[in-house]
């Protein structure tokens, strides 16, 4: 195996999209809106729970922040300091109505499209141990990825449920890893949490950052000074390292 990887471990990389209609365009190595259909339904919690119209550029702010992967840990932590003390169960609640259908009101989850092709999962799985270490819950994971063909590729999936304590934790690399040697794996993600998993358990790592995205530079020392092994513009660049 090239670069001395055997195993890759993937989180959710996502574009970004406004909800005011500026769009970022990007792509990602699985989907393009399990983060991106999360992350609108925390802007909408927000302005929900807060009555504030919270902006994209103050979410990317909020979820950079070291804890914050967990979306209703970054929505309770976000109200409580914009005057409206949320606590996580209160901003878990609430994201629910927006995430999942709710009232006869399709939920963002229906926003979901794959974009990375079953075929090229299948190409990465005959050199590599493909496995997903995600924030998500178990149920989420489940709706995006029990009908698509490439989920058979992956050998594990850890998700928030599988795991005592969640990212920026190790636990859910290490689940993986299962008392192999932590150098063999890579893991890449696009978030300061995914940086500081690998870190902890000592798995090297890759972030998906986009030359254009919002506060590039500051996310690219935060990435570098967790280690980083490469910053990719976009997850198909990922190819060239696997070679």
């Amino acid at each position: 195996m090239r670069r001395g990887y055997e195993t890759l471990c993937a989180e959710y990389v996502s574009p970004r999209d406004d909800l005011d209609g500026e769009r970022e365009e990007g792509d990602t190595l699985g989907f393009e809106s399990e983060e991106l259909c999360l992350w609108r339904s925390a802007l909408e919690t927000m302005r929900f729970l807060t009555g504030k119209r919270v902006t994209w550029a103050e979410l990317y702010k909020w979820k950079n922040k070291p804890g914050n992967n967990d979306d209703w840990r970054m929505v309770s932590n976000w109200a409580t300091a914009l005057g409206r003390p949320t606590t996580y169960e209160e901003a878990r609640d609430a994201f629910q109505k927006f995430y999942w259908d709710c009232d006869g009101r399709p939920g963002n989850v229906r926003r979901e499209k794959m974009l990375v092709m079953p075929k090229q999962v299948e190409q990465w799985a005959r050199r590599f141990e493909l496995n997903l270490f995600t924030g998500r819950t178990r149920k989420e994971f489940t709706y995006t990825f029990e009908r698509w063909a490439g989920t058979r590729h992956f050998r594990a999936v850890v998700t928030m449920d599988d795991v005592a304590r969640k990212k920026p934790y190790p636990d859910g690399l290490l689940k993986i890893l299962g008392g192999r040697d932590p150098g063999t794996a890579l893991y890449v993600g696009d978030n300061v949490d995914d940086g500081l998993a690998a870190q902890a358990a000592g798995v090297r790592f890759m972030a998906i950052l986009r030359a254009r995205a919002y506060g590039y530079r500051e996310r690219a020392v935060q990435f570098r000074e967790l280690g980083a092994v490469a910053l990719l513009p976009r997850a198909t660049s990922l190819r060239a390292w696997l070679k």
